[in-house]
């Protein structure tokens, strides 16, 4: 289903206006760098605009922070709406992307039943480091995902 010319004037500005954190997870996403998977950005679904889905996955990625401090009704509410309608909702902290959007990457392709094998310095080294662990409100396979991808990748530390 192709969105309404009204979604997609609605989604322009919210493209222009990307936090860091959405910023640095689109240059990841875009040009199917993430395991081949193809995203969109501020994609409507519904009443709603996911931050990036994978249309052919049914996936949605979250980000919370910046302008969604908090998890908050409405975002369970959207949540609800999405899952729903078929979509899963991987849910990431500003904080998780700043400081480890690679551990994120590998987190998306597992949970899109991706291999993680032979995918050693796959994505492009940024600067930073970090745990790349989920949100608190991520089910805990979410979280275990994040563990086993942390595990899994051998590459050199981010520098």
């Amino acid at each position: 289903m192709e969105p309404e010319p009204i979604q997609t004037e609605r989604a322009r500005p919210l493209r222009r206006e990307q936090t860091k954190s959405e910023s640095l997870l689109w240059a990841l996403l875009r040009g199917r760098q993430c395991g081949g998977l193809k995203f969109r950005r501020q994609h409507p679904i519904g009443s709603y605009f996911a931050d990036f889905a994978c249309v052919a996955q049914r996936l949605v990625i979250e980000i919370d922070g910046g302008y969604h401090d908090a998890i908050g009704e409405k975002d369970l509410k959207r949540e609800s709406y999405l899952r729903s309608h078929g979509w899963q909702v991987i849910r990431f902290t500003d904080e998780d992307v700043e400081t480890d959007v690679e551990a994120v990457g590998y987190t998306i392709m597992r949970q899109a039943g991706l291999p993680l094998s032979g995918l050693d310095g796959c994505f492009q080294k940024r600067d930073g480091g970090g745990s790349g662990l989920m949100h608190e409100s991520a089910p805990e396979a979410t979280k275990d995902s994040v563990r086993d991808a942390q595990n899994a990748k051998k590459s050199p530390p981010l520098r």
